[in-house]
């Protein structure tokens, strides 16, 4: 492809016809001319977070801009709304690359319940491999405000450690686990279908969380310790409690990283008062949850009295 942003006609076909306005507070859908988004808040505040996706293959890059980005808007206790994409192509990817990307956008950001209104597409030699940096734009009251975790909440875990990096290992470095079963590989590639986190989010602020945060680079082991560094405090963690995915765990063992600082979008922590209620009423909605530590006073240690140890980089880094 060309260097340079794209011309009118390609933008258009490729990217701009597939989005479509599904939100009340969206003006209109992005289009030729339109360098702003407008949206509607009636008063509400407005939650913005930003983040880029630069390790993962195009197949995966629009869902994982979509999830990652409303996730975090998700674990502040905000209602994701709208997406801004910047779209970074190398000069050799294909115009069927950027119409995946964008039929891969739309898709994630449906099952969101979000529109994509606006961005940036350029084909540039300033990057080497498909780059996005998304903006999610959310919507919440100061009634609806996390107050931060407290001394003494429990601590619960949605879905699985791992989520994110296991399915990522799977579909793009399959060729490290020659030696699994078919089916075990197959089942971690779908393990995509889990990457949001707004439908607990949402059960977990009509229950009454202190705060939340999604699990993303560093693991479950590394949000842990920002969910509770965010107010000066510690964490106390049952590691046996943490759910695990049996294809985590054998795909992990295949490549020799740790499941508990791998990657996972996908999975929320919640700091609450009641962690048997929280659990109970995600189960009920179809929702794996369960209750693996409470916050503390002070220090980061497993349950058997070792320390926790901060986080680093993610154990995916290792790999690619």
């Amino acid at each position: 492809m060309k260097l340079g942003k794209l011309d009118n006609d390609t933008l258009e076909r490729l990217i701009l016809d597939r989005f479509k306005r599904t939100r009340p507070e969206s003006f209109g859908a992005p289009r030729i001319g339109m360098d702003c988004a407008m949206l509607d808040f009636e008063g509400d505040l407005i939650v913005t977070s930003c983040d880029p996706i630069t390790s993962a293959d195009a197949k995966h890059i629009g869902a994982l801009s979509v999830h990652v980005n409303c996730n975090d808007a998700a674990a502040g206790g905000a209602e994701p709304v709208a997406l801004l994409v910047t779209l970074l192509l190398p000069p050799s990817e294909t115009e069927e690359t950027v119409a995946m990307i964008a039929e891969d956008l739309q898709d994630a950001a449906e099952r969101a319940g979000v529109d994509v209104i606006g961005g940036h597409t350029e084909v540039t030699d300033a990057v080497t491999r498909v780059t996005t940096c998304t903006t999610v734009i959310a919507r919440t009251t100061k009634a609806k405000m996390l107050t931060g975790a407290k001394p003494g909440d429990e601590i619960v875990m949605t879905k699985w450690a791992g989520l994110e990096g296991t399915m990522l290992i799977a579909s793009d470095r399959a060729d490290l686990l020659f030696g699994l079963p078919a089916e075990t590989v197959e089942r971690a590639k779908a393990l995509s279908k889990h990457l949001s986190v707004v439908p607990e989010s949402r059960i977990a602020m009509r229950h009454n969380a202190h705060a939340m945060h999604d699990v993303t680079e560093g693991g479950v082991l590394g949000a842990i310790w920002e969910l509770a560094a965010q107010e000066r405090l510690g964490a106390v963690v049952d590691r046996s409690a943490i759910p695990v995915l049996p294809e985590t765990v054998a795909i992990t063992d295949a490549v020799g990283l740790d499941p508990y600082r791998l990657m996972s979008s996908g999975s929320l922590l919640i700091a609450c008062e009641n962690g048997a209620e929280t659990v109970a009423a995600l189960q009920d909605a179809g929702i794996p949850a369960a209750v693996i530590g409470r916050i503390t006073a002070q220090d980061f240690r497993f349950a058997d009295g070792s320390p926790l140890d901060p986080p680093g980089a993610d154990e995916l880094y290792r790999l690619f």
